[in-house]
């Protein structure tokens, strides 16, 4: 009985190691879906939205997709607090109005807007994990 419940405790800790890093390998859940549907979704949840305002050849923004966005501890915490969306700013058709709305003239662009579009916070350039999370709990 003692050998079987410590197998059983050995299989039950590899399986959280393993659930750990995973979520920690994901990163923040980046949904793809509109700005209004995000909207529609923040109301329900009474979440605000995160928005990573990017564009593919911006090596900070490549940098925080990589570093910031993958940590363990952003991820959690964005990913229960937030809806997340990460819109590439010239190929996304609505990145230009985003863009004109919250004053976009830097990559990458940090944004946290409420349910009804209205700008919370705002921040530009690379952040580390750490300002990161200094940012988005300021919001909140």
């Amino acid at each position: 009985m003692k050998k079987g419940l410590g197998i059983l405790t050995i299989v039950l800790v590899a399986l959280i190691a393993m659930t750990s890093s995973t979520k920690s390998e994901t990163g923040i859940e980046f949904s793809h879906i509109t700005m209004k549907k995000a909207q529609e979704k923040a109301s329900k949840s009474e979440k605000l939205i995160f928005i990573d305002a990017y564009t593919d050849w911006c090596g900070p923004c490549k940098r925080m997709a990589r570093t910031t966005f993958k940590d363990a501890e952003v991820a959690i915490f964005f990913n229960e607090e937030f809806i997340n969306l990460k819109i590439e700013m010239e190929k996304n058709p609505e990145g230009n109005d985003i863009a004109r709305k919250y004053g976009v003239r830097a990559y990458p662009t940090l944004l946290i807007v409420d349910s009804e579009g209205n700008l919370v916070k705002k921040t530009i350039g690379f952040k580390t994990k750490d300002q990161l999370l200094a940012f988005a709990g300021s919001a909140i």
